[in-house]
C-alpha cells in the first residue's frame, strides 16, 4: 500500500468540487467575453450578425479556462475532466436560459453551444494532460 494514498471519497469530493469550480469559472469567462463582445457590437466595431458565432467562441473560451482549472484541481484523467467541465458549462447555460426565456428549443442554436462547450473543455484536457510526475528509477 502506498504511503500517500488518498481515500476514494476524498478523491471524489476533490474532483467534484474541481468540476463545479471549473464550470463556474467557465461561465464567468463566457459571460465576460460576451459582455466585451456586446460592447464591441454597441460601439460599432463588430457587426450584429456575428452574435451566434461570438456566443460559440465565448463557450469555447469559457470551457477552456474552466477545464484548465478543473484538470489542475482533479489531477487525473484530464480528457474526461475537461469534457465534463464543458458539459457542466452547457448545463449552466441551459438552466439560465430556461429560467430567463419562456420559449426554448434546440433549433435556436443549442447544438452549436453544446459542441463549443465540449470542444473547449476537451482542448483543455488534451493540452494539460501531461502533468503526471515521473517516478525516479532506483539504482541497484
Amino acid at each position: 500500500m502506498r504511503k500517500k494514498e488518498e481515500e476514494q471519497s476524498a478523491k471524489l469530493i476533490r474532483c467534484g468540487t474541481g468540476l463545479l469550480l471549473g464550470g463556474l469559472l467557465a461561465l464567468a469567462v463566457c459571460f465576460a467575453f460576451l459582455l466585451a463582445a456586446s460592447a464591441a457590437i454597441s460601439g460599432g466595431l463588430l457587426s450584429g450578425e456575428l452574435m451566434y458565432q461570438l456566443a460559440i467562441i465565448g463557450c469555447v473560451l469559457g470551457a477552456f479556462a474552466g477545464g484548465l482549472l478543473a484538470v489542475h484541481r482533479c489531477g487525473c484523467r484530464a480528457l474526461v475532466v475537461g469534457l465534463v467541465t464543458g458539459g457542466v458549462l452547457f448545463l449552466l447555460l441551459l438552466t439560465i436560459g430556461a429560467l430567463c426565456f419562456e420559449n426554448m428549443s434546440i433549433e435556436s442554436g443549442g447544438i452549436g453551444l453544446l459542441f463549443g462547450s465540449l470542444c473547449g473543455g476537451t482542448a483543455a484536457g488534451v493540452l494539460s494532460g501531461g502533468h503526471r510526475p515521473r517516478r525516479k528509477k532506483r539504482r541497484k
